[in-house]
């Protein structure tokens, strides 16, 4: 489970530095010709004011990707699953903190809510959604190794 993690930090690390380079110091594709939809139950859950087009097609790119492994070694199994889907939650939160981390026009100097406005809730010092994504993804890579 450490090599795993490992991983996910080096790919979370590669994924955010080229996520800087694409949206630069404006957050959640705010100046990307990309469409957008506010106002879903979507919205609420995510914890996002807006869905974008570029995120949508970036997630659904990597929930492809993560599945790969599949694909190639003709193998699936309920095991593999819930740890790729928990790897993929835990990479979410990971590279959305690196972002922050690494953008020269944030760093950590700039993670509060007052200037982050595309997380809009907020539990003590982190969007909610690093918390939710954190014990899922953990519970399901959990149960990968260890079972229910």
């Amino acid at each position: 489970m450490g090599l795993l993690l490992a991983y996910l930090v080096v790919v979370a690390t590669c994924f955010a530095l080229l996520e800087i380079q694409i949206e630069g110091g404006a957050g959640w594709a705010k100046n990307l010709p990309t469409w957008r939809i506010s106002n879903t139950i979507w919205n609420k859950l995510l914890g996002r004011a807006e869905i974008t087009g570029y995120h949508l097609c970036l997630n659904l790119f990597l929930l492809a990707l993560f599945h790969l492994p599949f694909i190639m070694l003709s193998q699936w199994s309920w095991q593999l699953e819930t740890r790729a889907l928990g790897s993929l939650l835990c990479l979410f939160v990971i590279e959305d903190f690196l972002w922050f981390v690494f953008n020269p026009h944030f760093l950590l100097a700039r993670f509060f809510k007052k200037d982050v406005p595309w997380h809009k809730v907020w539990i003590g010092p982190f969007p909610a959604f690093y918390y939710s994504g954190l014990v899922v993804g953990g519970l399901l890579i959990h149960w990968s190794y260890y079972g229910f």
